[in-house]
């Protein structure tokens, strides 16, 4: 059998037919004989040697063998670069994904800062808004008055006709109450009416120093994304608070004189009070800041729609006794104390002439009675001023007196009392003159002192007692005020004459 070749034999075979093929075309071409053709058959065959043949074959299965693994890791590497190559590209899009959301979410937090920037911005000029809508009703609480209260006429003289003088003073309560004034100002009031007299008298509560808004606006600050509100001056915010009461004690009284005729009140009797928390103290206090008596007339020739108007000296002007610190609830003594329980109208420490009864020194309000100790010794040429806030055995005033050389400073307490005033009182006052820098101590009282507190004023030296009858006598003598001192008794060594 013949021996079955390989597939290298075959390739080596019909090359050297090939090149045999080219070099017989390459004779022919130079006119060469041609050699006879041999076959393969007829070609005598050697022999071949085994050991060669499995050698030979054997390099030529490792050429294959290391061709077909340079295609195989040829193709491995590309299919590597390739992997390679999407996978970068998917870290492309994936950090181009990243970038974009990162720019999304800094665009968007940006939006929303803005945003938030704006609506802080926004609220602080709403609120400056608001403030100054707040104060410009404050402003205008006089000029704008409700118009038209003429026809109440008829409603008054009904009431007076049906239910007599308290009839009249309820419809005035009424007015009073239905007026419309800005948020925070409307307050309790009592009112009584004298017919034999044709004079209501008019006890009006007023706002706190609160109701003035104590922020002048409010401040966008971006760098700290915060409204900062400004605080109003102190100094303004007294004043704007003085004008406030003045005007509201003119509309009162402007609103009662255009709601009733001119035959049933010729005048008004008006107290405005001022309930709040003495802060010294932590008590409730109702001092008066304005008291007047006005009458129609005085009412009429003012005009208060003038712009130029000042509240304060208009009250002032007719007469009215105002607070010059109702911030700090600095009391003045009433004109006229209305004792509405009684319905009845006594005249106090600084009432006009034509009131039938004088003042009762025990019936005073202490923030009344107070300032009026001041107003006396003011009278006798001492400068005073009040202390921040009384308290039991504190300063209520200091008074100084100067000549060309020196200044003696006077530490003043103010006792209303119906009961003698004990011995601690007055060494209290002792104690506490230093607080003030003072070098002599006054204790004024409505009552009387007893032995033992004479004995110390005079050990001391610098301590003065003036007690109920010598304060009579002084408020006679410096102010004209002829005052009672409604004791229950007549206190040691007294005479009744003392006590009216």
């Amino acid at each position: 059998m013949a021996q079955r070749r390989s597939v290298a034999q075959a390739l080596a075979e019909a090359l050297r037919l090939r090149q045999e093929a080219r070099l017989t075309e390459a004779r022919r071409a130079a006119g060469q004989p041609q050699p006879r053709a041999t076959t393969p058959q007829a070609r005598p065959k050697r022999p071949r040697d085994p050991e060669a043949e499995r050698a030979r074959l054997a390099e030529q299965g490792a050429k294959l063998l290391k061709r077909q693994e340079a295609e195989r890791a040829k193709e491995a590497a590309r299919i590597e670069a390739e992997l390679a190559k999407r996978q970068e590209q998917r870290r492309r899009d994936a950090e181009r994904r990243e970038r974009d959301r990162v720019r999304t979410r800094k665009e968007q937090e940006k939006a929303e800062r803005q945003a938030r920037l704006a609506a802080l911005k926004l609220r602080a000029e709403d609120r400056t808004a608001d403030t100054a809508r707040r104060l410009a009703e404050l402003h205008d609480v006089l000029r704008l008055r409700p118009q038209g209260l003429e026809s109440w006429h008829p409603v008054v003289e009904r009431a007076l006709a049906g239910r007599g003088p308290q009839g009249l003073a309820a419809e005035v309560e009424d007015l009073q109450r239905r007026s419309p004034v800005p948020q925070g100002c409307r307050g309790s009031v009592e009112a009584g009416y004298a017919p034999e007299a044709r004079q209501v008298a008019l006890n009006l509560d007023l706002p706190a120093l609160q109701v003035v808004p104590a922020v002048a606006g409010y401040r966008f600050v971006a760098a700290r994304a915060e409204v900062v509100p400004q605080p109003r001056k102190q100094a303004e915010l007294h004043d704007l608070y003085r004008t406030l009461v003045a005007r509201l004690a003119l509309r009162a009284l402007d609103e009662v004189f255009a709601a009733t005729p001119a035959a049933l009140v010729d005048s008004i009797a008006l107290n405005a009070f001022v309930p709040a928390v003495d802060p010294s103290t932590g008590r409730a206090v109702r001092p008066c800041v304005v008291s007047v008596v006005a009458s129609r007339a005085e009412m009429e020739a003012l005009v208060l729609d003038e712009p130029a108007l000042d509240a304060q000296r208009c009250l002032k002007a007719i007469g009215a006794v105002v607070s010059d610190h109702p911030h700090d609830l600095e009391a003045v003594a009433p004109v006229v104390e209305v004792d509405l329980s009684r319905y009845r109208i006594t005249a106090d420490a600084a009432a006009v002439t034509g009131l039938d009864s004088r003042p009762d020194l025990l019936q005073m309000d202490p923030f009344a009675f107070e300032r009026l100790v001041r107003q006396l010794f003011e009278a006798m040429g001492y400068e005073t001023w009040r202390t921040q806030g009384s308290r039991d055995d504190g300063i209520d005033a200091v008074a100084v007196k100067s000549d060309s050389l020196v200044a003696t400073v006077f530490a003043i307490q103010a006792k209303r009392t119906k009961n003698i005033v004990e011995v601690e009182k007055v060494r209290a006052l002792a104690g506490t003159m230093h607080d003030v820098n003072a070098s002599h101590g006054v204790l004024v009282t409505t009552s009387w002192y007893g032995k033992a507190s004479r004995e110390f004023a005079h050990r001391n030296g610098r301590i003065h007692l003036i007690e109920g009858r010598e304060l009579k006598a002084l408020l006679q003598q410096h102010l004209g005020i002829d005052a009672l001192i409604g004791l229950p008794k007549v206190p040691p060594g007294w005479i009744p004459g003392d006590l009216t």
